[in-house]
Order: C-alpha cells, then sequence, then structure tokens
C-alpha cells in the first residue's frame, strides 16, 4: 500500500464539468452527436491552451495542473501527460446528487487507460443527512479508495460539496449565506471524519471556499487527524465572482495543509463564453484564461509567503 497522502504545492486548472457544458455553455439536451461532442472537446482544448500559456509564462510546471474529463478530455489527458503535466480525472457521473461511477464496474480500466496523478471524485456528502444515501455512497468510494491504494499508482482526490439539509437551512432562516459561515465548516470536518472512519482515504481533500482561518484550520485537522499528516487540502472556486476567489485562496493560503487550489469556471467560463459567441477570438480567449490562472497563482504563493 503506497504511503498516503499529498503535501506538494498543486495548482489545478479543473475544466472538467461536463453536465454544466453541455446544458448551459452550449443549450443541448439529450444524447449528443458526434459533432456536438466534438465541438465540447475543442472547448476544453480552448482552455488546455490557456493552462499551457500560463505556464510558459512563469506558473512553475511542477505545481501546476489540469483536471478534465475522459468523455470530452482524452486527448488532452494524454498529451498532458506525455508532457510531464499533473492530470486529474474525473470518476463520477456528471450533475448526480448521489455519487456512482461514471463508468460503473469498469471503473479501474478507465482508470489506468489513462494512469493520472490523481483520480478525483465530486461527492454531496452531509453527514446530518439520510443515513442510507451516505452509507450507499461510502460504500462505493471505499471500493474506489481500496483499490487506488492497493492497485493503482494513482493517487485519491476528494471533493466534498456539503448541500445543506432543509432543517439545517431552517436553522439559519433559509440564509445560505449563513449556512456557509455558520454550519458549513463544521458539516465539512464531520463529513471527512465519517468518511474516514468508512474506511475512505483521500490523499487530497477539495474543499469549498471558507471565509474564516479558523475554519480552515479545522479541516486541516480533520483531513490529517490519526497519522494522516501528509494529506493536503486544496480550495475550490464554486464559480465564485473574482473578489470571493482571491479572499478564499489568501485565507486557505495562510494555514499548513492547503497545499493550493481548484479554480475552474472562474478562471475559463466568461472567456469561453465570448469566444463563443464571437467576442473574442480564441487567441484572445487562451490569453485571458492564462491570465486569470496566473492571478490565482499570484495571489496564493503571495498569501502563503507572508
Amino acid at each position: 500500500m503506497k504511503t498516503l497522502g499529498f503535501d506538494q504545492p498543486l495548482y489545478i486548472l479543473p475544466f472538467d464539468h461536463r453536465g454544466s457544458f453541455q446544458t448551459k455553455m452550449f443549450g443541448w439536451k439529450g444524447e449528443l452527436t458526434a459533432d456536438q461532442t466534438a465541438q465540447i472537446a475543442a472547448a476544453k482544448e480552448v482552455i488546455y491552451d490557456g493552462f499551457k500559456a500560463a505556464v510558459a509564462a512563469g506558473v512553475p510546471k511542477e505545481k501546476a495542473g489540469i483536471l478534465v474529463d475522459q468523455q470530452f478530455g482524452a486527448a488532452i489527458l494524454r498529451d498532458a501527460a506525455a508532457n510531464g503535466y499533473s492530470t486529474s480525472c474525473s470518476a463520477e457521473k456528471s450533475g448526480q446528487d448521489e455519487f456512482d461511477f461514471e463508468y460503473g464496474a469498469e471503473f479501474a480500466n478507465h482508470i489506468e487507460a489513462f494512469h493520472p496523478t490523481f483520480c478525483k471524485v465530486l461527492v454531496r456528502y452531509n453527514p446530518e443527512g439520510d443515513p442510507a444515501l451516505n452509507q450507499r455512497q461510502a460504500a462505493r468510494l471505499k471500493q474506489l479508495s481500496d483499490y487506488l491504494h492497493d492497485n493503482s499508482q494513482s493517487l485519491f482526490m476528494f471533493e466534498l460539496l456539503v448541500p445543506a439539509e432543509k432543517a439545517q437551512l431552517d436553522r439559519v432562516n433559509a440564509d445560505k449565506r449563513a449556512y456557509d459561515l455558520e454550519l458549513r465548516p463544521r458539516l465539512m470536518a464531520e463529513a471527512i471524519e465519517q468518511l474516514q472512519d468508512a474506511g475512505i482515504e483521500a490523499d487530497v481533500w477539495k474543499i469549498e471556499g471558507l471565509d474564516r482561518r479558523e475554519d480552515c484550520e479545522r479541516i486541516v485537522a480533520a483531513a490529517r487527524r490519526g497519522g494522516r499528516q501528509r494529506v493536503g487540502c486544496i480550495i475550490l472556486g464554486r464559480g465564485e465572482d473574482d473578489k470571493k476567489v482571491h479572499e478564499w485562496l489568501a485565507t486557505a493560503a495562510s494555514v499548513p495543509g492547503f497545499i493550493g487550489f481548484a479554480v475552474g469556471r472562474t478562471s475559463f467560463w466568461d472567456p469561453l463564453i465570448d469566444w463563443r459567441n464571437k467576442k473574442a477570438t480564441r487567441d484572445e480567449a487562451v490569453t485571458e484564461i492564462a491570465r486569470r490562472y496566473r492571478e490565482w497563482v499570484d495571489i496564493f504563493e503571495k498569501a502563503r509567503a507572508s
């Protein structure tokens, strides 16, 4: 079994979005045609070119990485691996409230076809939610965790989302901002501990943005409890505006154990929409994505150094 954890700097540009690309960016419903699939893949190539441009402009290659899906990004995953970039590939079905494998029982074959640096899952898990749902998800996730640690070279990246239960929202008068500030940090730490106790061992936890340093410290303490001292945490952007992402990055960077970030939609969505609507050239979209990604790196490194 591999040593658990990953504690080196990790600055990820994630674009493994699938359902949101199809329905929100392109406005397509139902089964995709081959041409539609190719158009989404071409849009993801724009993002990847932005990533490569940022590295060429000074983002340290050894700290940089991409997260993309196999469905639309297979060629990107192969190119990135061939060029020595850190790669992460998603294993979950897109847009589902309950975690399940994108490729069912064949999940291991699909991981090993690409040998990503990280196998990533996105999971919606509230520790005070439906116990049967949590148990079903945990059983599948343990299957993946055991496989990755015992049989694969890929590390395990776990993106944890903690959607509010109705009773929890009622406690904060349906104020989602209050839920994020007052309830979600505790629930995230409890979720991590519940999942660990169920035998699910992430090397990196991908965490929704936190406003307070003490909440970041609480998450790291949960992630690293019980001898898991090499486990890392990265902060995600949640598609928020630049100002909010700046705040989250600076807060997380000041806490040992937070090793980086994964900021996707805030990096690429607007530039891609402008390119799709012919308000920007492809080169302009690439340049703007590169600029935004470099900005997140600069903010994180500056806050970490100070």
